[in-house]
């Protein structure tokens, strides 16, 4: 991975190609964290094959890769458990490798996926993670999620011990600009 700090970051959505970069960055991630056990989303079959899970008109994955590597992703669909009338999209697998950490990129991957929910027509976005993911739940609450009591659906993600949900309905936020300014450092 030969990487300069002139090299742009880029954010697109994900390929057949990238499917085993982002099951390799789900698992190194997860292992990380100490969420390789039952209950987390390391197991979920989805996760060998993200650029045929997530197609369709409400789901999307994208990618975050730098000179053709890919350094993390995320996604969004119709929270499992939930009927399309409830209007309730979750936020899955947003995950990054630690050289793309701390520079904006979650930031700006988070406000691309919120343009692109309210665009499917969702009205809430519903996440799981874990306690112990600090910085992680930093980025959710500045993006104006905000922590609940219980858990929601059917994701099967027992592990999880933290749940957060946010509105749709306020203002869409800058893509492009949180994009620029992870592209300068």
């Amino acid at each position: 991975m030969k990487t300069t700090q002139t090299t742009p970051w880029v954010l697109r959505p994900i390929r057949p190609a990238d499917d085993p970069h982002v099951a390799r960055i789900v698992h190194d991630v997860m292992t990380e964290h100490g969420c390789g056990g039952d209950g987390f989303a390391i197991h979920d079959g989805e996760v060998a094959n993200m650029s045929r899970s997530y197609r369709g008109e409400r789901a999307g994955y994208y990618v975050i890769e730098r000179a053709g590597d890919v350094f993390g992703g995320a996604g969004f669909a119709q929270l499992q458990g939930s009927a399309a009338a409830d209007g309730v999209c979750e936020l899955r697998k947003m995950y990054f490798r630690s050289e793309a950490r701390g520079l904006g990129l979650g930031r700006a991957m988070l406000a691309l996926l919120l343009d692109q929910m309210r665009s499917a027509g969702f009205r809430r976005c519903y996440l799981e993670t874990t306690s112990w993911m600090e910085r992680a739940q930093d980025l959710y609450r500045s993006a104006g999620f905000v922590q609940q009591a219980a858990r929601e659906g059917d994701t099967g993600h027992h592990g999880c011990n933290a749940f957060f949900s946010r509105s749709l309905g306020d203002v869409a936020p800058a893509t492009a600009d949180a994009l620029k300014r992870a592209k300068r450092r």
